[in-house]
């Protein structure tokens, strides 16, 4: 749906829900193609939580962001309350099972059917076959869009560039979130099952940003010396 639409669902003003987004509340959009915005239940869901949570529990946007990031302090003992931050974090994490249909991706990257079966075998993504047709999730549905926007870039198959080089990630990254959440609930054995998924979720999205800037110096580091 479109940003009026996303306003009639939830009867919130696309200036506030642009201020949710800015605070990090919501779930980065589909973009089929440049300067276009494609928004899903998530955001109506998230949005209507974010309003609950707002006037029911009578929490600030900081407070609710400090819910968000593991400062469960700052929540009142309202079930309902934690119920709503839930429906929060599944959206920002991708934990929405919404699916899109792999067509819809064509017009942003003309190749996307190709590069999804290439991403599908390796194991970057799952396709599901719904109505005789291909879908993704959302998260996936970007992997595969970002991958059209290396090829408009010119990181083409002329130059040895395919979605083959993924593959350079797939097993590393999985072997990097294991080893992480191992990590930390080493930590805290403690803690019942529930707690420690809602104490380890802040702590590795800021540690994933580390890593982010980590493996850019690296990379950095990389150039220089195989260009010296």
């Amino acid at each position: 749906m479109k940003m009026r639409e996303l306003e009639q669902m939830t009867g919130v003003r696309r200036e506030m829900i642009h201020f949710y987004f800015r605070n990090g509340l919501l779930p980065e959009p589909a973009r089929p193609k440049v300067n276009v915005a494609d928004y899903g239940d998530e955001h109506v869901r998230s949005i209507l939580a974010i309003r609950r949570l707002q006037t029911e529990q009578r929490l600030s946007i900081d407070e609710i962001k400090e819910a968000l990031n593991g400062h469960a302090s700052t929540v009142p003992g309202d079930a309902s309350a934690f119920r709503h931050l839930d429906e929060l974090v599944a959206a920002r994490l991708g934990a929405d099972q919404t699916l899109v249909p792999l067509s819809s991706l064509v017009e942003r990257s003309p190749k996307a059917e190709t590069d999804a079966k290439v991403l599908a075998k390796m194991g970057a993504i799952e396709l599901v076959m719904r109505n005789g047709e291909r879908h993704l999730s959302r998260v996936d549905a970007q992997i595969v869009g970002i991958w059209g926007d290396m090829r408009a870039y010119g990181f083409n198959e002329e130059l040895g560039f395919d979605a083959n080089l993924v593959a350079l990630y797939v097993d590393r990254a999985k072997d990097l979130a294991f080893a992480e959440i191992e990590a930390y609930l080493a930590r805290v054995p403690h803690f019942p099952r529930e707690k420690k998924a809602d104490w380890a979720q802040p702590g590795l999205s800021m540690m994933l940003n580390i890593f982010s800037l980590l493996r850019m110096k690296a990379a950095i580091e990389a150039f220089r010396k195989i260009e010296g």
